[in-house]
């Protein structure tokens, strides 16, 4: 079967790149700092451009490909739970919804641990546990991230994980959404 191209080289080169620096981070919060510190700012980075990306980038790169309204993604979530959910070429709504949420919680994490090293907020317990919970709940997000790609692989009989190493796709059939 054909495919077509989707995800670009950097959106393939960030996802990759964001995942390694939060398992860099993960596995060295409390050994080793400057690794840690510099994992955060990886991953800050990385989003930062991701960021702009998304207003400049190809057609499946943008946000205002992906991102669906509440309703919608509602609506894709119900469509799951009953299994009959549609095929879509970029994100579905849900993963549309897990883009943004994974964005927006790495970013307080990266400006919760760089807060941290200030000297206005170092030993703050605040921002120690406010970093930590981030962090934890990153970790649970990334798990629900994998269940879902995993879930849609299965339905859709396409490797997702794949897919996101080699750009390609399998080409849109009649009732799957470009």
């Amino acid at each position: 079967m054909s495919s077509v191209k989707v995800w670009d080289p950097f959106v393939r080169l960030f996802h990759w790149g964001l995942a390694a620096s939060f398992a860099v981070a993960w596995i060295t919060a409390d050994d080793w700092d400057t690794l840690h510190h510099w994992a955060g700012y990886a991953a800050a980075a990385l989003i930062g451009l991701r960021l702009v990306w998304g207003l400049i980038g190809p057609r499946y790169a943008r946000f205002t490909q992906f991102i669906k309204s509440p309703a919608a993604t509602i609506g894709y979530l119900s469509d799951i739970i009953r299994g009959r959910e549609r095929r879509y070429i970029g994100h579905n709504p849900a993963g549309a919804a897990m883009v943004m949420v994974l964005i927006v919680a790495m970013l307080g994490c990266a400006f919760t641990g760089w807060l941290y090293t200030t000297d206005a907020f170092w030993g703050s317990d605040w921002v120690e546990e406010t970093h930590e919970t981030l962090a934890n709940g990153l970790l649970i997000l990334v798990l629900v991230h994998i269940g879902g790609v995993l879930l849609a692989s299965l339905r859709h009989h396409e490797n997702l994980v794949r897919a996101m190493i080699t750009g390609k796709k399998r080409r849109a059939l009649s009732d799957d959404i470009g």
